[in-house]
């Protein structure tokens, strides 16, 4: 099973919001679209993604030579693509918002001095649409153009816009920032090219294909990059560690556990509070300061340049069993304008499959991102994924002020729960959006683009609180509520969990006895 997620437009393309009315996104094989006469169904997939342009003709203009396609990313933060109407087809990048960014590995900008850049746009939205900042090398990196951005009077209305700045030459990777003094999405992007000063050669990390079907025993990646792997965006396992780590798990033999245990398929870490900072490893990997900030727990060296041979190297941590290196964090919670810590940070390793059995131990390195901090939108009492109290009434007996957390009586503390995906694609430790690589199981089983069941991740998070009127995450409202983990396992302990614990359907203790 594939899901494509399209974008929902109405016939008068009225402005938008990011998080807008129901009826924006439909999942499955189809999209859909909207016509004047009503919504109809189209068959997803009939827009191509592309790479490079080559001379496409668009609107009566030609596409400058070695013209890149916006959907060509590496890795993007806060973008969505989307079939184009543009002539030339393929997909385009939309969604983009302020504080958004796109990037591109191994651009060509040619000779050094001076360089013109092209934007392909289209925006409906009217009121102060702002600019796409380009920048090399990193995001906080040299601006060698910012490209004024205007309506154009639809979101498949394209316009091509140009900024003159100077270029270093050479090869370089290439930013695109959106600049913008509000909130809502204010621009899509189709490609971008550099004029006389290069060829504006293909991103070299580039995305992969659909993955096979077949075995969930994981196989090399066929988007394997010709030069080192990319910070972020499509990583491919480490295929002579995974291979090892399953050469393993197969000679590993289940302890036989106690008589009359119930069905309960997990063990856990138990964690505390370590440090906050304003980092994140996976979204803003070797930018420091470049995040909200956040609460981290586990592995006490976390930081913006954390790498899966950093955990292993610096492994204090402050999670029961000390075999668990990984690092997780979480937006910081603050109530009444102070930090709240969570005082027990609980990680279940877990499967809600019947059939047990099939699960894999987690792949070291495997990073994995579940909700999204940019979504902004009331939480009421008896929504899905919010805030809750436990040890008492379970939606409190108040609200915040801004209604979107719970006040806990009668002894009660905040609680939140997460849980992440259980289907992995067996070849990328991250996606350039930190989820693609990774789903949810469905009537028992993984669908075939993600054919490696590997252990659910479920976060109980307590806070020793019980609320108050003045309660925020770092990243805005409790609907933002998210959470990261970069995971690195001793791989013998590992295995022998997913062996004694999942497939034996038996509640481990964080030590891993029964």
């Amino acid at each position: 099973m594939s899901y494509t997620f399209t974008k929902f437009r109405e016939a008068d393309e009225r402005p938008r919001t990011r998080f807008g009315r129901l009826g924006r996104w439909v999942r499955g094989h189809r999209t859909l679209a909207a016509t004047a006469a009503g919504i109809t169904l189209v068959a997803a997939g009939a827009a191509v993604a592309g790479g490079p342009l080559a001379g496409a003709a668009t609107n009566g203009e030609p596409a400058p030579a070695g013209a890149v396609r916006a959907a060509a990313f590496t890795a993007q933060s806060g973008a969505q693509t989307e079939g184009t109407s543009d002539a030339g087809g393929g997909q385009n990048v939309g969604w983009l918002a302020a504080g958004d960014w796109l990037r591109y590995n191994g651009v060509d900008l040619g000779a050094a001095g001076t360089l013109t850049t092209s934007l392909r746009i289209a925006a409906a939205y009217q009121d102060r649409p702002g600019s796409v900042e380009v920048r090399v090398d990193s995001a906080t990196g040299p601006v060698v153009a910012t490209v004024p951005v205007t309506a154009t009077g639809g979101w498949q209305s394209w316009k091509t816009v140009t900024a003159t700045g100077t270029s270093p030459g050479g090869k370089h990777d290439v930013f695109l920032l959106i600049k913008s003094d509000q909130k809502q999405d204010f621009v899509n992007l189709n490609w971008f090219a550099f004029a006389g000063a290069g060829t504006g050669a293909t991103p070299s990390a580039t995305r992969p294909a659909t993955p096979t079907t077949g075995a969930p025993a994981p196989s090399a990646s066929t988007s394997t990059p010709a030069q080192p792997a990319p910070a972020t965006g499509w990583i491919p396992v480490d295929q002579a560690a995974w291979q090892a780590q399953l050469d393993a798990f197969a000679t590993t033999v289940p302890q036989a556990p106690p008589p009359g245990r119930g069905r309960n398929p997990e063990f856990n870490a138990t964690c505390t509070y370590s440090h906050s900072a304003p980092d994140d490893p996976i979204v803003f990997p070797g930018i420091a300061g470049a995040s909200h900030m956040h609460s981290f727990f586990g592995n006490r060296s976390t930081n913006a340049k954390t790498t899966t041979e950093s955990l292993f190297s610096m492994t204090d941590t402050t999670c029961e069993p000390v075999e668990d290196h990984s690092a997780y964090w979480m937006p910081t919670l603050y109530v009444d304008g102070k930090e709240v810590q969570s005082n027990m940070f609980i990680v279940y390793y877990g499967s809600l499959m019947k059939d047990t059995t099939g699960v894999m131990p987690m792949p070291n390195g495997m990073r994995m991102l579940q909700g999204d901090a940019k979504r902004q939108v009331n939480t009421p009492v008896g929504a899905q994924n919010q805030f809750y109290c436990s040890g008492g009434p379970l939606d409190g007996v108040g609200r915040s002020a801004d209604g979107n957390f719970p006040i806990c009586g009668d002894g009660g503390t905040v609680h939140f729960t997460m849980r992440f995906p259980d289907c992995w694609d067996g070849k990328h430790v991250d996606s350039p959006n930190h989820k693609d690589h990774v789903t949810n199981g469905f009537n028992d089983a993984c669908p075939p683009s993600h054919p490696v069941k590997i252990p659910a991740v479920t976060l109980s998070i307590y806070f020793p609180t019980a609320g108050g009127k003045d309660m925020k995450l770092s990243s805005g409202l409790a609907s933002s509520m998210h959470a990261d983990g970069f995971f690195a396992w001793d791989v013998q302990a590992m295995n022998q969990r997913v062996k004694n614990c999942v497939h034996q359907a038996v509640a481990c203790k964080s030590n891993g006895d029964f």
